[in-house]
């Protein structure tokens, strides 16, 4: 079966282009898929205008919009095993990771679904003093969406952009990215199953430079949202700027861990190592820079190297691995020089900063694993602390005051996620309430809500994915505004007649 999806029909690439999809755990080939081209995404583009101009979607009732999105959610339950089968796949990860992944997916289109079939858009009414007038504030989708999505959690972030977008009423062309394209074909499969009209929602697949740049670009796209890197969302917050389309961008972070001196020392140890090492730092909120209170610092650091030293590579469908590759050999090879850089700059290597032996893990030979690596006696100043690694690399910082952490925890130029441990309550929500980063845990690390909004202060991004907000960052606010009875304004001289 082809792989693009256009106008409600499954087709190939119109310049026949295609691409082999291969595990990053052993280089095995997962399957070829179809490779767009900016000609087909310009066709799948005009699909969506066309689906949106004609109200074919728009004009359907919210509470089916909302049945539609819970019928989704139901499809995907149905087809846990194999969704999470080609998540793990394409991405590597393990597979109770991508049961879990599949599990949250069905959880945000089901929360889509009942703020679609509740009053979320109702809009309100708005106070005049004028007894003749009437006003109000309705919302109206914002048209056609480009949705933009990464490989380290292809069918979680297509979720969280897909479901809102359809509850609002928009249509879309969605486009994965090209590393990890099968849970997103599947769940366009899904969209047709549940009864979404032709040209609602539309797929293309391939490299941003060719298959993704007209989204940011055309003038018939309204609006973008990416989930990716800094560099490539800078790229495409310039090119919407010509078209001053509405951007979504969710870029990443540097997330701060503050560990104090009373905090419950054990869960806050384990924590980090999930916070930084699960699917091998491959997240936007990996908790990458642990900052320790300086009286404590060698009890969690060198428990936190030992721990780390065991942690058990492998591939998806290893039941006794705990984490396993790196997305590629590109990949493998960026994090390579980044903790080379790291100790050029005079980080003290702990554990790991290397790949595992192919003598000693034959089974991980072929594949992109890299050791989860602990790097100590970190400065604020290093490019290591101030760059995302998205890789398994912890940075370790200390601090001796409150002040300290919070000022070091703000030192970036990022501000997704961050967390505080510490068993006075008091200091948690101060530090909570002065920590510049979208999401604060407290004696936590990694949860979130699908009702609760998802995004980064500074250069982690504009706008918010998920809850209310993220719901709204596809609708347009209008302003709605009745004389009850018509009458002359009486501003300029010479009346009716005169």
């Amino acid at each position: 079966m082809p792989d693009l999806f256009i106008d409600g029909e499954w087709v190939t690439a119109a310049e026949g282009g295609t691409r082999e999809i291969r595990c990053p755990a052993n280089g095995d080939l997962v399957r070829v898929v179809d490779e767009a081209t900016s000609v087909d995404t310009v066709r799948a583009i005009e699909a969506a205008r066309r689906a949106f101009d004609d109200g074919r979607w728009s004009s359907v009732p919210l509470s089916e919009r909302g049945q539609l999105l819970a019928r989704v959610a139901d499809l995907l339950e149905r087809d846990t095993e194999e969704i999470a089968r080609l998540e793990s796949l394409d991405t590597g990860k393990r597979i109770v990771e991508s049961r879990y992944d599949v599990a949250d997916v069905a959880s945000c289109f089901r929360y889509f679904a009942g703020l679609a079939c509740g009053d979320a858009v109702g809009g309100r009414v708005v106070d005049v003093a004028d007894p003749g007038v009437r006003s109000r504030i309705e919302y109206s989708p914002v048209g056609v969406c480009g949705l933009i999505t990464p490989w380290n959690y292809p069918l979680l972030q297509a979720a969280w952009k897909v479901a809102p977008a359809l509850a609002a009423g928009t249509t879309f062309v969605l486009k994965p990215s090209e590393l990890t394209p099968s849970t997103t074909i599947h769940l366009v499969t899904l969209l047709a199953e549940a009864g979404l009209p032709p040209g609602v929602g539309n797929l293309v697949l391939g490299a941003g430079v060719t298959a993704g740049a007209p989204l940011a670009t055309h003038p018939d796209v309204d609006m973008v949202s990416f989930t990716g890197g800094l560099l490539t969302g800078r790229r495409i917050m310039a090119d919407a700027a010509a078209t001053v389309k509405k951007v979504a961008l969710e870029l990443g972070g540097k997330n701060p861990n503050i560990v104090f001196a009373d905090a419950d020392l054990d869960a806050a140890i384990d924590n980090a190592l999930t916070a930084v090492f699960l699917h091998s730092g491959q997240v936007c909120s990996a908790g990458a820079r642990l900052l320790v209170e300086e009286s404590v610092h060698d009890v969690v650091v060198d428990e936190v190297v030992r721990r780390a030293q065991r942690i058990r590579l492998g591939g998806p469908f290893d039941e006794a691995a705990e984490t396993g590759p790196l997305i590629s050999a590109q990949h493998l090879a960026k994090i390579e020089a980044y903790v080379a850089s790291a100790l050029a700059e005079g980080a003290v290597l702990r554990c790991g900063g290397e790949r595992p032996n192919s003598i000693e893990f034959p089974a991980l030979a072929d594949g992109h694993y890299y050791r989860p690596t602990v790097l100590d006696g970190c400065r604020t100043e290093m490019t290591c602390v101030q760059d995302e690694s998205f890789g398994p690399v912890l940075t370790v910082e200390t601090f001796r005051t409150e002040d300290e952490a919070i000022a070091l925890g703000n030192d970036t130029m990022y501000g997704l996620a961050g967390a505080v441990w510490t068993n006075d309550a008091g200091k948690a929500e101060r530090v909570a309430a002065s920590l510049r980063h979208g999401t604060i845990w407290i004696n936590d690390f990694h949860p979130y809500l699908p009702q609760a909004e998802w995004g980064g202060f500074k250069q982690s991004g504009v706008g918010r994915e998920l809850g209310p907000t993220g719901f709204h960052e596809y609708l347009e606010a209008k302003h709605v505004y009745r004389r009850l009875n018509a009458a002359p304004s009486g501003w300029f001289e010479g009346g009716p007649g005169e």
